[in-house]
């Protein structure tokens, strides 16, 4: 691996944080998922596709649900999630020894943005760009999309 690009990441996961509004919030969010993902109805779903896109269009919103529906059962979801929240590579952050470039959205409603913060901290020499979105999944008709472009495409551009 030459690079790493990093864009929305973690260190640790939601269990790991300390945060128990938080870690209460993303059980919830494991209930709805667990007993609507599945569903013909999208309102379950929908909760989530709020935590990545909330800035999105009536149109992204329907597609981003309609690919949760198709791209995994409820029950691999449910497991993701659980283990998603058991994440913690803290101490594995100063071994990487690449190149590294962490995009993180300042008001990201599925991953703190101090998280993005901890990953650059931890990783030597990377470098941290907040882009200015409430998006997780930073979207093209927003006014971040431009600047998220273009730097990684010059952090892919660069020598070394």
């Amino acid at each position: 691996m030459s690079r790493l690009l990093i864009c929305g990441g973690y260190a640790q996961g939601f269990r790991k944080q300390g945060n128990p509004i938080q870690a209460g919030q993303r059980e919830a969010l494991e209930s709805l998922v667990r007993h609507g993902w599945g569903q013909d109805n999208p309102a379950f779903r929908q909760v989530f596709t709020s935590l990545f896109i909330p800035g999105g269009t009536p149109e992204q919103m329907q597609w981003f649900n309609d690919l949760q529906r198709i791209s995994t059962s409820p029950e691999n979801a449910v497991r993701l999630l659980g283990s998603f929240g058991d994440i913690d590579v803290v101490d594995l952050l100063p071994k990487v020894t690449v190149p590294t470039l962490v995009l993180h959205a300042r008001n990201d409603a599925r991953v703190p943005f101090d998280q993005g913060l901890m990953l650059a901290r931890g990783i030597p020499g990377a470098r941290f760009v907040t882009i200015d979105s409430a998006n997780h999944v930073v979207l093209s008709h927003e006014p971040a999309w431009e600047r998220y472009v273009a730097e990684i495409a010059g952090f892919l551009a660069r020598d070394g």
